[in-house]
């Protein structure tokens, strides 16, 4: 009796991550079928299996951007707990210092200014971060226009550092970023 062995089919996922992967390499308009099955050694036809089109593969990454670095980023910070400055800076530390996130963030934000649709999604990952920076903020400070302004800036810090090239004298862009999270954070060197 023969054996038929079935073709193995290449993982919604593993399209989704080189999906991913080309998106923060870039941009969405690298994002192509054919390159995609290219780099993953397949043939396309694997591919519509599980999308309709590019446009599903898109709206796919970007749910897995959303939920990677908004859900499961604040899972984990809720799950491991702290005063409320550690939670801030491991929700950081998690987001914008990741190899794998920082920069497909970073291409989001880049392809949000072309496309409305993904402007809408970035907003929506963006207030809910911003949130956890209110709420956060807001268990040392009680006024709001300060909380509002410190969690714009602990933000603006967070993706704008990615974008500067300016030295900064004797000093280290860590030096400089630690004691910018220290003023954010309302604490003095010594507390850390």
């Amino acid at each position: 009796m023969a054996h038929i062995v079935g073709a193995t089919r290449t993982p919604r996922e593993k399209w989704i991550e080189e999906g991913l992967r080309t998106l923060a390499a870039g941009g969405p308009d690298a994002v192509r079928i054919e390159a995609l099955a290219k780099r993953l050694g397949v043939t396309k036809g694997g591919f519509y299996g599980y999308f309709a089109d590019r446009d599903a593969l898109l709206t796919a990454m970007l749910d897995t951007w959303e939920r990677e670095s908004v859900d499961e980023v604040l899972d984990r910070v809720e799950r491991e707990g702290g005063d409320p400055k550690a939670r801030i800076q491991r929700a950081g530390m998690l987001t914008f210092s990741s190899g794998r996130l920082l920069p497909i963030d970073l291409a989001v934000r880049d392809w949000a200014r072309r496309d409305e649709a993904v402007a809408e999604r970035l907003r929506r990952v963006d207030n809910r971060r911003m949130g956890l920076l209110r709420e956060m903020i807001g268990t040392f400070c009680s006024d709001p226009d300060e909380v509002e302004a410190r969690s714009m800036l602990a933000f603006c810090v967070a993706i704008g550092e990615h974008f500067l090239v300016a030295d900064h004298g004797d000093r280290t862009r860590a030096q400089v970023l630690a004691r910018a999270a220290d003023l954010i954070l309302d604490r003095t060197p010594e507390d850390h």
